[in-house]
Formats: C-alpha cells, structure tokens, sequence
C-alpha cells in the first residue's frame, strides 16, 4: 500500500512536471512574441550575417528573446539564416516568425531618375538596398562589361532607364546591374529601335539628345516641340547650342557637380569641352543627365516644325518661345534677358 502511494505520487509529480514542460513549449512555439505596436515592423538580414548578429537585429522585434533562441535553436535556424527583407506582424509567435524569416523576404520598389551622373545614381541605389555605393560605382563603370555591351564610360549613363523596379533589398552589385540591362533592352524593343533608325540615331544618341530636352523643358507637353528645334539643328549640321551641355562642360571642368549656374555667360561658351555644343558641332559625348522616358519619346517623336530657335517665355513661366528665324528670336531674347537683368541674376 505504502509502495503504491509513492508510485502514485511519483506519476503525478510526472504528470505536473510533463504539463509544466508542455506549458512552456507552448509558451515559448506558440504565444504572441512580438514588441512592436504598429501592424507590422521590418527586419533586415545583411549578407553573411551570423545568428548572433540575427539575435541583435531582431531583438527589439520581439518580447521575450530568450524563448525565440530556443525555439530557433530547435528548428535548425541558426544554420540556416537567409539574408533579405523580412515584414513581421503585430502577434506572430515564435513558430511564425522563424517560418517568415525562412522563406518570405520580401521584394521592395526601387525607383530613380533625373540622375546627373553614375555617382549619383550609385549614391541613389545604395539608399534603397543592401550594395552600398563604392561597389555600385565600380560595377557601373566596368570597363569589360561596358565595351562588350556597346557602352563607353561616357555612355554608361543610358543604360539605366529611369523607372520604379521590384527588387530583393539584398540585391547585389551586379545583380542590379545585369537587371538593368535586361530593363534596357526591354525598353529598347522593335519598335522604339525602328523609331531611332528612322531619325538617323542610334538609341545612345536619342538618350544623349534627350537628357538635353529634359533640362531645357520640364513641360512634358512641350518636350517634343523642344526635341524638333534640336533634330532641325542636327539634320542641318548645325551646332546644337545648347546650354545645359555648357553648364555640364562647367561642373566637369571644375569638378563642381553641386555647383548652381543660373546663367551662361559669353565667356563660357569658349570653354573647351567636347560637352560644348555651342563650340564643337558634334554631339556630347554622352548624356549630361538621366533623361526621363517621356524625354526619349520625345526625340523618337519629336515634333516636325520650322523652328530653330527657342527661349524661356517669361509671360508663361515653364514654357518656352520658338523662332524660326534668328531676327524672331533675338526679339525673344531680348524680352528674356530684360527679365533676367531685372531679377538681378548673374550667374
């Protein structure tokens, strides 16, 4: 009788210590282990992170950090961390954060335009995913993979079409750059390419006239009038005189890129740079911006007309004023240039 008690007594101790263990199995797989108050917070893995860099980076995620270690410690995740952008909602357990953080990185939208140089977009790139700046840089301006590509380091710019792209935010380098020019020749389909041959340019030439036109114009609507004065001048082999490319010409030559230049002056026309097109003839030798897509439309479709001159309307402020002749336009200018004496700008 005495042997059964204790038997007893063990089977329940048994019994309480199994349940007590279970409970906090369960505690620790299944209750809410989540500190944020929003719907959802974000977690970024880098590339190579260790578990201990893991528990640093999700530790202000979570309630109980101790009882995710257990628990991913039991399901084998710390051997198996995958970098990325993970989206945690408000009450996941631990269960379901290991599950998340095992298969659903993320994708985020990246976009970027009117950038003025590689440098720049590499700057903006490394804002919206993983690769920082310098690898960017150096991938962009790869000289083996430009030539074999049909790109130049002054053309290197047109490759990248300015637009909102889906990545995974632990792209790499090279990744975003084999992406954009797969973008690049999507862009570039029959159509658009039959569109340059019929003009007389290849598609880095479009680009290049068209990152003119996007700094001319921010007038959508007006882009392809503006694009017609430029085609008018190059189908006549005349200067293209544009002064964006002598404000380029200016930043380049003083490798001032966040310099402001309001007004081009007589002597900086003088200023010898291929990126003159008020002294060399030619085209630049690339583009002096990203130009937006509507601006390299605008060249493919540019507007048939008789103008060869134009200047910004000072009665319809964004617009511009077109000449066909050099005596309409230098009444233009002169209305412009009163303007601008009067505003008080020099430079």
């Amino acid at each position: 009788m005495y042997i059964k008690k204790i038997l007893l007594a063990i089977a329940l101790l048994g019994l309480i210590a199994g349940g007590i263990f279970a409970y906090y199995v369960y505690q620790a797989v299944f209750s809410p282990n989540t500190s944020f108050e929003t719907e959802t917070t974000t977690i970024y893995i880098p590339t190579g992170a260790t578990y201990t860099e893991l528990i640093e980076t999700i530790s202000p995620a979570v309630t109980d950090i101790y009882s995710f270690d257990r628990v991913a410690r039991r399901k084998g995740y710390i051997d198996k961390i995958k970098a990325g952008r993970y989206i945690l909602r408000k009450g996941l357990n631990n269960n379901e954060i290991i599950n998340v953080l095992r298969s659903k990185n993320s994708p985020i939208h990246i976009s970027f335009n009117n950038q003025e140089r590689l440098e720049n977009l590499a700057g903006r790139i490394a804002s919206q995913i993983e690769s920082d700046s310098v690898s960017l840089l150096k991938v962009f301006k790869e000289e083996s993979f430009l030539k074999a590509n049909g790109f130049s380091l002054e053309t290197a710019l047109a490759m990248y079409i300015p637009n909102k792209y889906e990545f995974f935010w632990n792209t790499s380098a090279e990744q975003f750059r084999k992406r954009m020019l797969k973008e690049y020749s999507r862009f570039w389909n029959e159509s658009r390419v039959s569109k340059a041959k019929k003009v007389g340019l290849t598609p880095n030439q479009v680009i290049t006239i068209a990152s003119i036109v996007q700094k001319e114009t921010a007038k959508v609507d007006e882009r392809p009038r503006v694009a017609g004065v430029y085609m008018n001048r190059y189908n006549n082999n005349w200067k293209l005189d544009a002064d964006p490319t002598v404000i380029y010409a200016i930043k380049k030559h003083r490798d001032d890129w966040d310099a402001i230049i309001k007004r081009v002056l007589y002597k900086d026309l003088e200023l010898d740079s291929p990126y003159n097109t008020y002294k060399y003839a030619s085209l630049p030798p690339g583009p002096i911006a990203m130009p937006d897509i509507s601006s390299i439309d605008a060249v493919l479709n540019y507007e048939k007309h008789e103008y060869y001159f134009f200047v910004a309307n000072v009665e319809n402020f964004g617009y511009h004023k077109f000449a066909k002749t050099i005596n309409q336009h230098n009444r233009n200018k002169k209305q412009y240039v009163d303007w601008i004496n009067k505003q008080g700008v020099k430079r």
